[in-house]
C-alpha cells in the first residue's frame, strides 16, 4: 500500500506541473526593426526578422509571420495581413491570451493592450507618454486586417523602401491621435517611410509577429 501511495505521489509531482504550464508564446511586437525604417525587405524580409527574433529567445520552433499587408498599387499583389497569421489562439510572452481567433483579434473584445502587446523578450514596448514614444506599429492594414489602400498609397513600396511614401500604422497601447486612435492595427498613416520619419510620428519601425501554428 505504501509503495502504491508513493508511486501515486511521484506521478502527481511529475505530471502535475506539466498540466499547468503556460502556453507557448505565439505573438509579439518586435523589440527592434531591421533599422531601415519601413524598408523591411518586403514580406519575406519581415517574416525572416520575426523568425530571427523568435529564435533568439528559444521560440524559433514555430513558423512566424509578420502582420503586414501589401497592395497591388505598388506593382505587387494585394496581400491581407489577416490571411498570413494562422487562425489562433495567440498568446504573449507571459502566456496571456490576446485573442482566440481572427474574429476576436479584429473585434472589440481582443486583449491587446500596452501590458499584453509585449516584445519577444517579454518586455513592455514604450508607448504614448514614454520617452521615446514607439507606439506606432507598422501594419499597412484596415481595422479588419485587410490591406489599406488609398490613392497614391503604396505601404512604402510594399515594405521595400525608406524613401517617399507612408505606412499605415496601429497603436499597440491603444491611445493617441489619428483616424482610429485606439486601434492596434489601423490608427493613421506615418509621416514617411524613413526611420527618422517613423520616429517623428511616434514609431520606431516595429511590427507585429504571429506564430501560424505550424
Amino acid at each position: 500500500m505504501l509503495k502504491i501511495a508513493a508511486a501515486s505521489l511521484l506521478a502527481v509531482l511529475i505530471v502535475g506541473p506539466a498540466l499547468h504550464q503556460e502556453p507557448e508564446m505565439s505573438f509579439f511586437v518586435t523589440s527592434a526593426g531591421p533599422g531601415s525604417g519601413a524598408d523591411l525587405g518586403g514580406l519575406a524580409g519581415a517574416d525572416r526578422h520575426c523568425q530571427l527574433l523568435a529564435d533568439a529567445v528559444g521560440a524559433g520552433g514555430r513558423t512566424w509571420r509578420a502582420y503586414l499587408s501589401t497592395t497591388a498599387s505598388a506593382g505587387g499583389e494585394t496581400v491581407h495581413a489577416r490571411d498570413r497569421i494562422g487562425t489562433g489562439p495567440w498568446y504573449d510572452a507571459r502566456g496571456v491570451m490576446i485573442a482566440k481567433d481572427l474574429d476576436q483579434l479584429h473585434g472589440d473584445d481582443n486583449n491587446l493592450t500596452k501590458e499584453t502587446a509585449l516584445s519577444e523578450k517579454g518586455e513592455v514596448v514604450l508607448g504614448r507618454g514614454d520617452r521615446p514614444n514607439m507606439h506606432d506599429i507598422l501594419t499597412g492594414s484596415n481595422l479588419d486586417g485587410t490591406a489599406y489602400e488609398a490613392e497614391g498609397y503604396t505601404n512604402c513600396d510594399n515594405w521595400t523602401s525608406s524613401g517617399a511614401g507612408s505606412a499605415r500604422v496601429g497603436h499597440h497601447d491603444r491611445t493617441g491621435g489619428g483616424d482610429h486612435p485606439t486601434s492596434w492595427n489601423s490608427a493613421h498613416n506615418s509621416r514617411g517611410c524613413s526611420q527618422e520619419n517613423l520616429q517623428s510620428t511616434g514609431g520606431n519601425g516595429l511590427f507585429y509577429c504571429f506564430a501560424t501554428g505550424s
